[in-house]
């Protein structure tokens, strides 16, 4: 697996030769953001797809040299987040499946007790609940900084506003994280 510059360098030299390692290095990190995001795996999946399509047209207008110099992850996930706000600004209806089918959490953890897992479910549900009613501004940089692991440089690159601003805007959003589940985790110590 080719490192930024090295995938940045490839790319100059060879767009259509290597664009499928960038979908490949970044796919999965993209849509666990725009999923974040939109607490939709449809819209997240769509929102993916359209920010590769986009990345990949600006490639093909950059000149070699533009390509080479490019910090990939940043500029990535700015077209991401481009994309998703695009999506916002539509309003598309929400699509129900009416199967019924949904993750429970479940999955891989036979080795432990059913009441630890739904607990841990029910905690890690709760969290996606108070993370996604957060101000978008907030969400978004605590998303970018805690959840994909961008630096603070990167993620006020791609949330086009000074590292100073990003850090205050994670330390809000995390501190109205914390307002929001510290009276519930006290309670469940109480009842504990």
């Amino acid at each position: 697996m080719m490192d930024d510059s090295s995938l940045a360098r490839a790319l100059a030299d060879d767009l259509d030769g290597h664009f499928e390692q960038l979908v490949r290095t970044y796919q999965d990190r993209l849509y666990g953001f725009a999923l974040r995001l939109t607490d939709s795996r449809q819209d997240a999946e769509e929102s993916t797809q359209d920010a590769f399509v986009r990345a990949y047209r600006a490639l093909e207008r950059y000149p070699a040299e533009r390509r080479r110099e490019l910090r990939l992850r940043p500029w990535l996930y700015q077209i991401a987040l481009n994309v998703v706000r695009n999506r916002v600004r539509r309003s598309v209806p929400t699509l129900v499946a009416l199967d019924g089918a949904v993750g429970n959490g479940l999955a891989g953890h036979a080795d432990e007790q059913p009441e630890a897992i739904a607990l841990r479910a029910e905690r890690w549900a709760r969290l996606a609940t108070v993370l996604g009613d957060l101000p978008s501004r907030y969400k978004t940089a605590v998303v970018l900084r805690h959840v994909q692991g961008l630096s603070y440089a990167e993620a006020a690159d791609v949330l086009g506003q000074p590292r100073g601003t990003t850090k205050s805007d994670v330390h809000r959003g995390l501190r109205l994280l914390r307002d929001k589940l510290e009276p519930e985790l006290l309670v469940e110590a109480r009842n504990a």
